[in-house]
């Protein structure tokens, strides 16, 4: 399954899932074994996400220092890597259940959120990280409105969750070596315009493709 393709959605079910290429490498189902032999479930995993991601909106909120930004960009990957392997412990470990629908969605809403807000206030525009908080919840629920139309859930987009964190990363990067040579947040104000750009295009593509497949039927 190629990455952005529609994924048939059963809201009583895991199968609506992201297509992951990182979901068939050997690290990822060896970490997933590992975790459905043991006694962590997959929503303790999706709550893990959200306490990662608060942690990595405190030292966004709170950062100066590059050492905090590397931190806070460490977290946005740990928390991408609990959403793979909360789907992976569930569906390949066998250990869904029936509230697994609703941990995988409102954690990730949340996380989101505590990510994205911190950034418009660190780069000195809070009304840039409401906006990109904002676009990304509306990205979902477009996603999910298709599914409860009785279309395909589409996980594709210029800024799709994967595309969005990747791009956050990078920009606490980038900010990490421009603390190096001042304390301006030239980074982070460039990463949270393209987030909101991008999450904006993303919501009206995929809102086209629900009214052409809604118009074709």
């Amino acid at each position: 399954m190629s990455r952005g393709e529609a994924v048939p959605l059963d809201i009583n079910d895991t199968g609506a899932r992201r297509p992951l290429a990182s979901r068939s490498t050997g690290w990822a189902r060896w970490l997933a074994s590992r975790l459905a032999a043991s006694p962590i479930t997959p929503n303790q995993i999706s709550v893990a996400s959200l306490a990662v991601a608060a942690v990595g909106g405190a030292l966004i909120a709170c950062g100066g220092s590059w050492l905090a930004w590397l931190l806070a960009a460490l977290c946005v990957q740990l928390r991408l890597l609990c959403n793979l392997l909360d789907g992976m412990v569930a569906v390949e470990g066998g250990k869904a259940t029936a509230t697994g629908p609703l941990f995988n969605e409102l954690p990730d809403r949340i996380a989101d959120s505590l990510l994205l807000v911190p950034v418009g206030y660190a780069a000195g525009a809070p009304w840039l990280g409401w906006a990109a908080a904002l676009l990304a919840a509306l990205t979902a629920y477009i996603r999910v409105l298709g599914g409860s139309l009785g279309l395909a859930q589409s996980f594709a987009g210029v800024m799709a969750k994967q595309r969005r964190m990747a791009v956050l990363t990078a920009g606490l990067v980038a900010q990490a070596i421009e603390t190096w040579f001042g304390d301006t947040r030239y980074c982070l104000l460039v990463v949270g315009i393209a987030i909101v750009a991008g999450s904006l295009a993303t919501c009206m593509t995929r809102t086209a493709a629900i009214a052409r497949q809604l118009t074709a039927r």
